[in-house]
């Protein structure tokens, strides 16, 4: 079968090889690999050097966004052959910590977790991959394609989820939130936002189609600029650019009581001036609540793949923008002015 390898951080060594069948530790489903998303953290491994080689491997099959269809399961697995399912991405450790032994381990304390398609084990840009059944995600077959975002959303389900839990610590409730940036993740994180009610405000650099649109036909208003230009007062953030000096924007523009949650991971490194009293004190004064949070429990996978199933379809069509043959992965990672969620079609 074919797979997508490569060596993290050198990206002239991306190739589509003739590798072995998935071993049968990788997990009792066969799948058959359909589709695989693409974002910012496959591009950090092919051209950065972020990500982990498999022990004794000097490879590594890429792919952490996954969609397939079950072609074996064991009886008692839950799983039939036709299912269509996504593959969870991180692992608990081989001692576990203590969240990682709850079955929290997106929380793991100890860095000993694994993640396929980027820390230590194989990920899911292959024709074929097998998964244990307990980090299978069964998904929707009326979403088609649209089951291809069901990870990217749920690390949005997580972010909402933490956000819900912070503001229950008194009894008023947030009404509008800020969505920093209008990529996959922003445009997700607006659509979660809506499916609450909320009065959602997308803040991102360009007022460009398709992005714009997308935006303003969830029901989120579309800004560009600063966040002082927009003119919003948020009670949350979702910040998903990881634009550092964004950060402290937003919290100069949120509400008493307001929770800013960070999603994105900053790249840059030019310096900006802010000032660390007025900072401190503003939060302390606010009762600002700022956290970070990464990667997804299967209960989050859970809760994205139910926020999809009640989304409108045609929407979600809208955000894949573009889908390439296995062999033009690496051109793929190049980002084109209209593109919004680019996937890569495994069975071409």
């Amino acid at each position: 079968m074919k797979a997508i390898t490569v060596v993290p951080g050198e990206a002239g060594r991306v190739r589509v090889e003739e590798v072995p069948e998935p071993p049968e530790r990788d997990g009792a489903l066969l799948v058959e690999g359909r589709l695989l998303g693409i974002c910012g953290t496959d591009l950090d491994i092919v051209e950065h050097g972020y990500g982990w080689l498999p022990h004794g491997q000097d490879r590594l099959v890429i792919g952490h966004e996954s969609l397939g269809a079950v072609l074996e399961a064991p009886p008692d697995s839950g799983f039939s052959p036709g299912d269509h399912v996504v593959g969870i991405v991180r692992r608990p450790d081989p001692e576990p910590c203590a969240p990682c032994s709850q079955g929290e381990w997106d929380f793991c304390r100890n860095g000993r977790y694994t993640e396929r398609g980027i820390k230590e084990r194989d990920g899911y840009g292959s024709q074929r991959w097998r998964v244990e059944p307990e980090f299978a995600v069964r998904v929707d077959p009326a979403l088609g394609d649209c089951g291809v975002l069901l990870e990217p959303a749920s690390v949005l389900a997580k972010a909402w989820e933490q956000t819900d839990r912070i503001v229950a610590r008194s009894s008023w409730r947030p009404r509008t939130a800020l969505v920093t940036g209008a990529g996959p993740i922003g445009l997700l994180a607006a659509l979660m936002g809506v499916r609450r009610g909320l009065e959602v405000h997308v803040l991102d650099l360009e007022d460009r189609p398709p992005k714009s649109t997308l935006a303003r036909d969830v029901g989120a208003v579309f800004h560009t600029g600063d966040v002082r230009a927009a003119g919003v007062a948020p009670d949350v953030v979702i910040e998903c650019t990881g634009h550092g000096p964004l950060v402290f924007d937003a919290t100069k523009a949120a509400t008493p009581n307001s929770v800013v949650c960070l999603t994105g991971i900053s790249g840059g490194s030019a310096p900006a001036p802010v000032s660390t009293d007025e900072a401190n004190n503003r939060l302390v004064l606010g009762n600002t609540v700022v956290f970070g949070t990464v990667n997804a429990a299967r209960r989050h996978y859970e809760q994205a793949a139910r926020a999809l199933a009640e989304a409108d379809r045609a929407w979600l069509e809208r955000l894949i923008t573009r889908k390439v043959p296995m062999d033009s992965y690496a051109e793929a990672l190049r980002k084109h002015p209209d593109d919004v969620k680019v996937v890569v079609d495994l069975r071409a």
